[in-house]
């Protein structure tokens, strides 16, 4: 099943997902969500952005990677992720989000996590992630805590996309997937 994802100005968006129990049956949903992801040409999906309120995420960096690159690419879902550290350099790329269609903006984020999450079959992990891998992470995991890309706009750059975030709550933005959208 592929779901609408859910549009810029949803409440679900800015709340902390709840904790998913320990043995649930996830396997049609995370199959459900990487197809969703699939269909929007996105590298990465968070449960609140299918108008699920839960601890769970989907990412594909590879897709984010080219030839060049020595980073290998990471398709996997995480369940009730915990980032325990971020570390490195900071530095700065231009991010995007399905939520919020035709905003990007450069967003600064450390190089490196490390993070525990369980995997689908519920098998309890503590990885590094490093890259493009660890930016996607970062990105979807703050989904789950309510915080959105642009949040971390200030001044001027956040004022310069106000009139165009009311426009994607209305609907009024077009995308080649299907999105509930709060004030239509």
């Amino acid at each position: 099943m592929i779901y609408p994802i859910v549009a810029y100005g949803n409440p679900i968006l800015k709340k902390e997902a709840e904790e998913i129990r320990e043995g649930e049956n996830l396997q049609e949903i995370i199959q459900d969500m990487f197809s969703t992801m699939d269909n929007a040409n996105g590298v990465g999906l968070a449960a609140p952005q299918i108008n699920k309120g839960i601890r769970l995420f989907v990412i594909d960096s590879s897709l984010m990677l080219d030839e060049q690159d020595d980073e290998i690419g990471v398709r996997r879902a995480f369940i009730n992720p915990i980032i325990l550290d971020e570390y490195g350099d900071n530095y700065g790329f231009e991010e995007g989000c399905l939520s919020i269609p035709e905003i990007r903006a450069e967003i600064i984020r450390p190089e490196k996590l490390t993070i525990e999450y369980y995997d689908e079959n519920w098998n309890l992990k503590e990885e590094e992630f490093s890259g493009m891998t660890a930016r996607v992470i970062q990105h979807e995991y703050d989904h789950l805590e309510g915080i959105l890309f642009i949040d971390y706009l200030k001044g001027l750059k956040k004022r310069l996309v106000q009139g165009k975030l009311v426009d994607i709550s209305k609907g009024k933005i077009p995308t080649d997937y299907r999105m509930i959208y709060p004030l239509k």
